[in-house]
């Protein structure tokens, strides 16, 4: 048996429970323990975990698993609630905040108290506007690669009854999120590694997005390199305008920016709310 001290942070709704390496010594994390620990019904709950570290050369080094215990692929919302705790607790003071994430250098910045900006490195591999089959009905969707893999879809790209020609959602609090998103994650095009799928619509200004998340296997209430990589296609889809602002299906207000130059994105960031929720302890 034993004790471990944790802190529950959201980042616009997805949630994370966070060990700091400092309070934790000799922390050694295995994957069967990060599904019971992120087991909403029999440990704490959450998204992901995020064990917390210092670093030479950096504020410090995160390494981020998801619910399922698998790891190796970014979690913006993550970042962004990491760099909050290591403001919170005094670890970061510079406006512009170096730190390792699985072993990737990434910067940050705290806006405010709760209010932070992530950095992203530059995406890959877009695909634009083709088709998979999901639904009993192909779907006209796109593709990039934000640090996580992410398929995008406009909700009226989606026929409610496949069997109706012209039944497209027009809601996106009607679309089966949970059964097409799965459908998709786990489609034969996306294999081995799936990807995250997000539905969005574009309507009053912002885009509104859910997303069923890989590692997760569910849908969350936000997923930032998910906002991140709909933003980027919405742009060049829907000719959207930077900043772009996202609202998760928790309510909360995401907002990308970038820059575009000789077809290459750069500067690209997330910035949104993230805030500690509670601080404990466990027995394991």
């Amino acid at each position: 048996m034993k004790q471990l001290f944790f802190t529950k942070l959201s980042g616009a709704g997805n949630d994370f429970i966070l060990f700091d390496t400092k309070n934790n010594s000799e922390l050694s994390l295995k994957p069967q323990i990060i599904q019971q620990i992120c087991n909403r019904r029999f440990g704490i709950g959450a998204d992901g975990l995020i064990l917390f570290s210092e670093a030479n050369g950096f504020a410090f080094d995160m390494k981020y698993y998801n619910a399922d215990g698998t790891t190796g692929s970014l979690c913006a919302n993550g970042a962004r609630c990491a760099l909050e705790y290591g403001f919170e607790t005094g670890r970061v003071f510079d406006e512009k905040i170096n730190f390792l994430s699985n072993g990737t250098e990434y910067a940050g910045e705290i806006l405010e108290k709760e209010l932070v900006k992530f950095y992203l490195n530059p995406p890959k591999n877009f695909k634009y506007n083709f088709k998979i089959k999901a639904y009993n009905q192909l779907i006209n969707a796109s593709y990039v690669d934000t640090g996580s893999p992410q398929v995008v879809i406009k909700i009226s790209d989606i026929l409610a009854d496949p069997k109706k020609p012209g039944s497209y959602f027009k809601k996106i609090e009607d679309v089966p999120v949970y059964q097409i998103g799965r459908e998709i994650r786990y489609s034969p095009d996306l294999a081995p590694e799936g990807a995250n799928v997000n539905f969005i619509n574009i309507a009053e200004e912002y885009i509104h997005i859910r997303t069923y998340e890989r590692g997760v296997e569910d849908e969350t209430l936000s997923c930032g390199t998910g906002s991140v990589g709909s933003a980027l296609i919405s742009f060049v889809n829907d000719n959207l305008q930077m900043p772009i602002k996202l609202r998760a299906k928790s309510g909360d207000i995401l907002t990308v920016d970038f820059k575009v130059e000789n077809q290459k994105v750069s500067g690209l960031s997330l910035a949104g709310p993230a805030k500690i929720i509670f601080k404990g302890e466990i027995t394991i």
